[in-house]
């Protein structure tokens, strides 16, 4: 297996050199549930050189549905070790570690990355992964997913604390496809980001299927 055959779309889509740029790039999930676990997936086998990935949780039998990382066989596992082992066994040009501990624990780790990409479930967390963006200098992509709607925004010179939460807001319920599709957003402008090609930054993209059905994207300055 050579890297020529493996990522031979990709290369065909922006070519050899943007490819081996990708090899050279370092990554942190920061979660490995919903949004987490389609993140591993889509960056995992895309070439980017190091992926790893940050979370305390196991396996339970409701998240399974939604997140795809993981099967029946996965329950009460840690999260981040069954994912970072399935895209090592996917990839085999890829390096992963998993981090069995809390973003705030991570953090004073001081590892290096290009992009930290949020898939968490918190607010609290986002803070976190916030201040550590503008301490370290490394962007980060904010992603959430409630009902059949979503949120993705690239943070490069603005602050988390534009959104004013004050609480946790507990998601009224989650549909799995909308999960992925947020997911598939945020992995694509990651992708574009460590390549080099534009992307919109400090917008917030909102998502959601309106009363008729229809699929709206809109966007706010942050």
């Amino acid at each position: 297996m050579t890297k020529e055959l493996y990522f031979k779309r990709q290369i065909e889509l922006w070519g050899i050199d943007k490819q081996e740029l990708l090899s050279s790039k370092k990554i942190a999930i920061i979660g490995s549930g919903g949004l987490g676990s389609s993140l591993a997936l889509a960056l995992g086998t895309s070439g980017i050189g190091e992926v790893d990935i940050v979370d305390f949780d196991k396996v339970s039998a409701h998240n399974i549905h939604r997140q795809i990382a993981f099967t029946l066989n996965d329950e009460f596992k840690y999260k981040a070790k069954v994912a970072s082992d399935l895209i090592i066994s996917k990839n085999p040009f890829l390096k992963s570690k998993s981090f069995i501990c809390d973003f705030n624990e991570f953090s004073k780790l001081d590892k290096k990355y290009d992009l930290i990409l949020d898939a968490t479930d918190n607010f609290t967390t986002r803070h976190q992964i916030d201040e550590y963006s503008t301490c370290s200098g490394i962007p980060w992509i904010y992603a959430s997913v409630e009902e059949f709607g979503g949120q993705v925004c690239f943070f490069e010179h603005s602050k988390f604390t534009a959104f004013n939460t004050e609480t946790d807001h507990k998601p009224a319920g989650i549909a799995a496809p909308m999960v992925m599709h947020i997911a598939s957003l945020q992995a694509n402008i990651a992708l574009r980001y460590l390549v080099e090609l534009p992307v919109l930054r400090d917008k917030l993209y909102h998502l959601y299927f309106d009363s008729n059905g229809d699929i709206v994207t809109k966007k706010f300055g942050i």
